[in-house]
């Protein structure tokens, strides 16, 4: 009677094992470069069979089909594809998660506005592709990374740090700011500075020229848009229209181009990293 009992034990383990193989999916379509990122992290990435137009980390996913600009997917290049799991981020869900469930997809969908949430979309990603314990060291390391850069800017002054993330270039029309609640925040101060602007909204703001002159920063952080190749003008130039920003005055405006640093995915220690020594270049690296 025992034995059989075990027979029936093993047979049922055997039963679940294979199904829980079975949930894996081995063709995944990744809609955000961010979390393809955390999918190549968690040690899956050869089971993703295209991505967005904006995916270019790791080099391996400029390989893989394109499936057009995250705001309007190929869908018909997305249903020949046939993948058994399509990743989104929360941002794209209001014009695309209906669309997806309608067409029978498994989706997996993620938010990382905030370091909180990234850790949490690489826990997410890690149990959907069957890399939990992948996740779970992907987590720590960059919980570790970002604790080292925290405690190397640790008991530092924090500089008023204005970030802009978008404007129209060439000009100071149209500037958006991050603000408290976004993860680039969360990083400023990681990397031992603080928002100079107040957060009216959470995550990203539109500022007036008016709103940056009363905020006066100490460090502007300026993302680069469009081609800054060798015979390109330079990208801050546009600044010295304010002469009457401390940022301006001080030569404290910084343009930043690195690809890593609009996505909220393990490489945000390298965003935190580049900010340490953009907001404190006296600190020993």
């Amino acid at each position: 009677m025992r034995s059989a009992r075990v027979g029936v034990l093993a047979a049922a383990l055997g039963f679940a094992i294979c199904a829980a193989a079975a949930d894996i999916p081995r063709r995944i379509v990744s809609l955000s470069p961010d979390l393809t990122e955390m999918i190549y992290g968690v040690g899956a990435l050869a089971s993703v069979v295209a991505v967005s137009n904006y995916d270019a980390y790791p080099p391996e996913v400029l390989k893989l089909p394109r499936l057009g600009p995250l705001e309007s997917t190929n869908l018909e290049k997305l249903i020949a594809l046939q993948p058994d799991l399509v990743v989104i981020n929360s941002s794209q869900a209001p014009f695309l998660e209906d669309t997806l469930r309608q067409l029978n997809f498994r989706i997996l969908k993620a938010s990382n506005k905030t370091v909180a949430e990234a850790y949490q979309a690489m826990l997410a990603i890690g149990r959907a592709t069957g890399h939990e314990s992948e996740a779970e060291k992907l987590v720590s390391a960059t919980r570790e990374g970002l604790d080292r850069v925290a405690r190397k800017t640790a008991g530092l002054p924090k500089p008023r740090v204005a970030m802009i993330v978008d404007r129209t270039p060439g000009t100071l029309r149209d500037l958006y700011d991050a603000t408290g609640g976004s993860y680039l925040a969360e990083l400023v101060d990681i990397a031992g500075g603080r928002m100079a602007v107040a957060a009216v909204n959470i995550g990203y703001a539109k500022l007036s020229k008016e709103d940056l002159v009363a905020a006066n920063p100490d460090i502007i952080l300026d993302f680069v848009h469009g081609f800054t190749g060798r015979f390109s003008a330079d990208p801050v130039a546009a600044w010295n229209e304010m002469p009457e920003l401390k940022a301006v005055r001080e030569h404290r405006v910084y343009s930043v181009s690195e690809d890593f640093v609009p996505h909220a995915s393990q490489r945000m220690v390298q965003t935190a990293e580049l900010f340490a020594r953009l907001i404190h270049p006296e600190r020993k690296q």
